[in-house]
Order: structure tokens, then C-alpha cells, then sequence
């Protein structure tokens, strides 16, 4: 039973491509569940991640990065980053205090002007990177023809600044309600899911421009042996021989690389030792074909 004056609820965090959703995801629930690079479009799906105490649970779910789409994955990845809006009690619209507001942000904000009865909160990340006296011209831009923001927030997702009181806000915003997840839960995702979003992380970290947004990651087996050793296996897909070349580098160094940099990670997140291994498949032109969309984990609704 959850106690008497619990609150709970849903935090959509939606912004453009590489503002720092994923690096303020992680800062909040103390753990890497949402995966990280400087090339943006890195996340894919929308990512729960579960912040609890004693008096309260969020579920925040990281939406990937608004952008243009130029294939049936980048439908799938703005329709799922937009229909997030519809599922929470509060929204975080995060923008880079480093850029200057553009498009892809006025995009945005016209949706967030269609959403009603929703408190919306302007995040300013990255606010280390910008000197002070800058800050109130970024505030004044994004109060212009703009929602009414129940706050404005500037932060580092990445040092921390003012998150903790942000988080504090938006929990006194919410309404008594259920503890949906256990206390120790910190990701509604499955661990598999997890674990491939970690090995794509490093693919995205090592290879060059032309492979990343043609990458996906699908667990194949994963199974603990006598010896308490974890045992994964996985594969990258690409989309063409090239790309599968890059991957595995020159004598196999760039997916022994990728496999060692991802197995600290997995060992980390599961609390056992793993043994990862690693294949490269190529499907051809997977993110404009939706049965190879479907097969690789994306909802056949989406897209």
C-alpha cells in the first residue's frame, strides 16, 4: 500500500537533438540508463527512468530529439517524442543555453502551445558553458511568442547546478497518487533493452559520422553460466558492407574496442562479471523498412 499523502506522476522531457535529455535523465536517477554521445539523434526510443523517495515517485521519459525526419525511423522517433506529451502530468522542454534558438525550438514550442491543463517548465541546460550576464538574454528570447512557463529553470544537467531544486518543484507540483515501480526500480525497460542501448552508445562514441544514425543493437542470448559469468551475445546492424568494415576496424580493433568499453558498462549496471560478444550484420536501408523497423524493436504503430 502506498502511505497517505504520496505523490506520484509522469515528467515528458522533450527538446531538440543533443541538449542534454539523456545526461539530465542519468544525473536524476543516479545510474546511466539513457545513453550518451555529441552526435545527436542518439536516443531512439522513449526512455522511463524512475526518481523515488519516501514521499514520492517520478517517471521521467526521455524523448528522442525533435529533428526533420529523413526516413520511416525518424517518423517513428518524432511521433514517439510528441506523444509523450500526451502521457504526463508535467513537461520539461530543455534547450541549450550555448545555441541560439532556431527552428527545430520554434517547432516545438508551437506543440507545446496546443498542450492544455499541463504546467510546462522552460529548462536552460548547460549554463556553465554561458556567462552570466547572457542568461537574461536567452530568457527574454524564449519568452517571446512562446507558452506561459509555470517556471524557468537554468541548470547543468552535467555538474548538477539547480537540479535538485528543479527536481523539488516539480515533485511539490504533483498530485497524491500510487507508487507505480518498486523503490530500488530505476528503468521500466527490460535489462536487454538497457544493455543494447550501451553497446550502441559506444558505436556511436567510436565510429565515424557516416555509421551512427545507421546503427541498432539486438541482444541475441544472454545467459548466466556456472562460473556467475554473464554471458551476451549480441549484433550490430548496419546498413551497408561499408559501414561493417568501419565496425570492425582494421584486424577487428574498433569492435574489440566497442566490446571492451561496453562490457564495463554492462558489468557495472548488472553487478556481475560479463563476457560480450560481439557480431556485424548488414540490412540494407533497415531504417526506412518497417517490418525491419519492427524487427529490431520499434512499435509497429509508430511508424
Amino acid at each position: 500500500m502506498t502511505k497517505e499523502g504520496f505523490k506520484s506522476g509522469f515528467v515528458a522531457i522533450i527538446g531538440r537533438p543533443n541538449v542534454g535529455k539523456s545526461t539530465l535523465l542519468n544525473r536524476i536517477v543516479g545510474e546511466k540508463i539513457a545513453i550518451m554521445s555529441n552526435k545527436a539523434q542518439t536516443t531512439r526510443n522513449k526512455i522511463q527512468g524512475i526518481y523515488t523517495t519516501d514521499d514520492a515517485q517520478v517517471v521521467f521519459i526521455d524523448t528522442p530529439g525533435v529533428h526533420k525526419p529523413q526516413n520511416s525511423l525518424g517518423d517513428y522517433m518524432v511521433k514517439s517524442a510528441f506523444s509523450a506529451l500526451h502521457e504526463a502530468d508535467a513537461i520539461w522542454f530543455v534547450i541549450d543555453a550555448d545555441k541560439k534558438r532556431g527552428a527545430g525550438d520554434n517547432y516545438i514550442i508551437d506543440r507545446l502551445k496546443e498542450v492544455k491543463n499541463t504546467p510546462i517548465y522552460l529548462l536552460i541546460n548547460k549554463v556553465d558553458l554561458l556567462k552570466k550576464e547572457d542568461l537574461f538574454e536567452v530568457i527574454n528570447t524564449y519568452q517571446e511568442d512562446a507558452p506561459e512557463w509555470n517556471e524557468i529553470f537554468p541548470i547543468s544537467a552535467r555538474e548538477g547546478d539547480n537540479v535538485p531544486e528543479l527536481l523539488d518543484t516539480v515533485v511539490e507540483s504533483l498530485d497524491e497518487g500510487p507508487q507505480y515501480f518498486d523503490a530500488d526500480q530505476l528503468t521500466d525497460h527490460p535489462e536487454r533493452f538497457v544493455i543494447a542501448e550501451l553497446i550502441r552508445e559506444k558505436v556511436l562514441q567510436l565510429t565515424q559520422q557516416e555509421v551512427p544514425h545507421s546503427v541498432a543493437v539486438v541482444i541475441d542470448k544472454i545467459e548466466t553460466g556456472d562460473d556467475d559469468i554473464v554471458h551476451i551475445q549480441a549484433s550490430i546492424v548496419v546498413e551497408r558492407p561499408t559501414q561493417k568494415n568501419i565496425v570492425i576496424g582494421r584486424q577487428g580493433k574498433m569492435i574489440k574496442q566497442i566490446g571492451t568499453r561496453a562490457r564495463k558498462d554492462i558489468e557495472r549496471l548488472l553487478g556481475s562479471r560479463v563476457f560480450l560478444e560481439t557480431w556485424v550484420k548488414v540490412e540494407e536501408r533497415w531504417r526506412d523498412r518497417p517490418q525491419a523497423l519492427q524487427s529490431l524493436g520499434y512499435r509497429k504503430d509508430d511508424f
